[in-house]
């Protein structure tokens, strides 16, 4: 079988995934759960350290939004039979303006999580979320540690990847406001997916991620 591991989207754990079935006779599918980061911990480091929640050789992974950044990370490190990353990003040429402005100015550290009332407030601060979007998502949201949602927050926006990893696969939705498709290349196009697509649209990815994890 073909061991396939998800990483979810910033701050939310491995119920975004509770309704993609993929055949159990080809597939070993796991799930990376995120950790809280050590105070000034790099990228490199912190995908080290989830790297041991990685018990297969050459496995398939996928990433969903930062948890694509993440994967893509890992794949540095360990030899991967194949990196899928949805709703998400290939370099940091794919952030939309508000993003590179953000990281030329430093706007994401002027109002830290900290002040905050809850974790609905800051993924509404962070990727503008509608209200409608935001009570559909806690149901999937799991980490709620201001160190991390600072250091996840700063990671993101300070990516430094110029250039795309080669054979990647992106699956991206043309209605994702947060990474929106006029910055993005070379991607499967999801008609109608938005940010959150592997909740609202998982029949599509039960109908083609087979195929695509074996291409």
């Amino acid at each position: 079988m073909i061991p396939v591991y998800f990483m979810p989207g910033m701050a939310a754990s491995d119920l975004i995934f509770e309704n993609i079935k993929l055949d159990e006779t080809q597939f070993d599918v796991h799930f990376l759960h995120w950790l809280i980061p050590e105070k000034k911990e790099s990228l490199e480091d912190y995908s080290k350290r989830l790297i041991e929640q990685i018990q297969h050789e050459n496995p398939v992974i996928i990433g969903i939004s930062f948890g694509g950044i993440i994967v893509q990370e890992i794949a540095k490190i360990i030899q991967v039979r194949k990196i899928i990353i949805i709703s998400s990003v290939k370099n940091n040429k794919e952030f939309p303006r508000r993003m590179r402005w953000s990281k030329a100015t430093g706007l994401h550290k002027i109002v830290p999580t900290r002040l905050f009332e809850n974790l609905e407030s800051v993924m509404k601060y962070s990727y503008g979320m509608a209200p409608k979007r935001l009570d559909l998502y806690k149901k999937y949201l799991d980490v709620n540690d201001r160190r991390y949602l600072d250091w996840a927050i700063d990671t993101i926006i300070n990516w430094d990847q110029k250039k795309s990893l080669e054979g990647i696969v992106h699956i991206h939705g043309n209605k994702d406001l947060i990474f929106p498709l006029k910055y993005i290349k070379d991607a499967t196009i999801v008609n109608g997916g938005t940010h959150i697509m592997i909740i609202n649209r998982f029949r599509w990815f039960n109908d083609n991620l087979p195929q695509i994890i074996l291409q």
